[in-house]
């Protein structure tokens, strides 16, 4: 009675809230222009038909699109035709850029995710058919979930988790959310802890399949490009790559960074050279010039490197002298930037929001700090620290006290954890299958 409710109340909200979400795609789209592209797919209408009984993966932005890459491969060479719904321009350009020779070919099809309305889904699934729907991560849309159930589609959470954080707050009052969550087919999970956390609440049918990113492929070109550029940017020097750094953490960590350079300075020493990537790419030029006004030196990849990281301007680097901080304004090569590194600190874990992602550090064999919030990514935190990989740090205090620090790196003890935690996406397929 309670859900059915909320459910009807729901809908109401989005016939009410569509002009508004229309106002933010367009105000999104002067940015960039994708948002507000191909408008009709948002409302379940295609210009062309799309790949028939297909499996179907919703990867709402970049990160869930990299981490369903390698599933999605195994799924396409042995023949099954895919769908890909995004909700950002990010997630779709990644798609589209892994599998252009498949969308010529007609045997996946990249597109907008239907606005989470019972009827736009109707079309959707009047579109193409799908024989089983995965949602990458945790994406709770109630009329995505109970259009699938209507219309028979079994529909999966896939690499999902259940942040302890987020159960403790969703099993008060109402439990609405715990109640949507019920209405999928079952969960494709990280860990068996968070088995038991989705079984707890009444879901059925969870499998434990284990975290897909650690099978992403890594870009060998990214890889060549770093050592190439290590050697003319940062001959002899530690380096520090600062990953996916969000809006809170940015005074923290130029603190950390100015106490790191001046202590090497009174030791005499050669300093580390940073390298800072924020998450949201709106943010690169606040950052650079933030820095620049503290008396730091700076290079931007943008105009050190020549495209596809190739062609370092040496040039540049001798009259300005070496910088303190290369800045990462560019999307699409995290792992340059984390190969260049001896230590990674990965960035969230100082704010509530929690951190983000400390697999591609670790596959590129590199250390990892990040803060004290790691509720976000509790596995495989938990399993990484635990195997000396990884570490959490309190405060500011201790991460300018970790940087100061000698870097020691165990490719061998890192080598082990991945091999311990690989495997997921032959696992999610098997499951697929059962």
């Amino acid at each position: 009675m309670i859900l059915n409710i909320f459910l009807l109340g729901y809908r109401l909200l989005w016939v009410l809230l569509t002009p508004f979400v229309l106002l933010y795609l367009w105000r999104r789209g002067r940015r960039d222009p994708l948002y507000f592209t191909a408008l009709g797919q948002r409302f379940g209408s295609y210009q062309r038909p799309l790949p028939q009984n297909p499996v179907w993966i919703h990867a709402v932005s970049l990160g869930e699109t990299r981490s369903a890459v390698p599933l999605i491969r195994l799924l396409l060479d042995r023949g099954d035709p895919v769908v890909i719904t995004n909700f950002t321009p990010a997630g779709q350009r990644e798609a589209a850029r892994q599998f252009a020779a498949e969308i010529t070919a007609g045997q996946l099809a990249v597109i907008w995710v239907p606005f989470d309305m019972r009827w736009t889904y109707k079309r959707f699934f009047k579109a193409c058919q799908p024989r089983i729907g995965l949602t990458m991560e945790v994406e709770i849309w109630p009329a995505m979930i109970f259009a699938a159930k209507a219309a028979g589609v079994p529909l999966f959470m896939c690499n999902a988790q259940y942040a302890n954080k987020s159960m403790a707050r969703d099993g008060r009052g109402f439990r609405l959310r715990q109640r949507v969550i019920q209405g999928f087919s079952g969960a494709f999970v990280k860990s068996e802890l968070q088995a038991q956390r989705f079984r707890a609440i009444g879901l059925q049918n969870v499998v434990v399949t284990g975290e897909l990113r650690f099978d992403q492929p890594i870009p060998p070109t990214q890889i060549e490009a770093a050592l190439q550029a290590r050697r003319l940017l940062a001959p002899g020097r530690r380096v520090i790559t600062i990953a996916s750094a969000v809006e809170g953490e940015d005074d923290l960590y130029l603190e950390a960074i100015q106490a790191v350079l001046r202590a090497a300075k009174a030791k005499a020493e050669i300093p580390p050279l940073f390298v800072y990537v924020p998450r949201a790419p709106e943010r690169f030029d606040a950052i650079a010039e933030s820095f620049e006004q503290n008396g730091l030196k700076i290079a931007r990849r943008s105009k050190v490197f020549g495209p596809g990281n190739q062609g370092l301007m040496q040039l540049t680097l001798a009259q300005d002298g070496a910088p303190d901080i290369l800045v990462g304004d560019s999307l699409g090569e995290m792992y340059f930037y984390l190969a260049l590194s001896d230590l990674v600190v990965v960035g969230g874990g100082f704010t509530p929001r929690g951190a983000h992602n400390i697999i591609e550090p670790l596959a590129v064999l590199k250390p990892v700090v990040t803060g004290p919030s790691v509720w976000t990514i509790e596995y495989p935190f938990v399993e990484a620290q635990r195997a000396g990989v990884a570490q959490s740090l309190p405060d500011g205090a201790a991460l300018i006290a970790a940087l100061t620090q000698p870097v020691q790196a165990d490719p061998e003890k890192i080598l082990a954890f991945l091999s311990d935690h690989s495997g997921a996406s032959r696992k999610t397929l098997a499951a697929i299958d059962r």
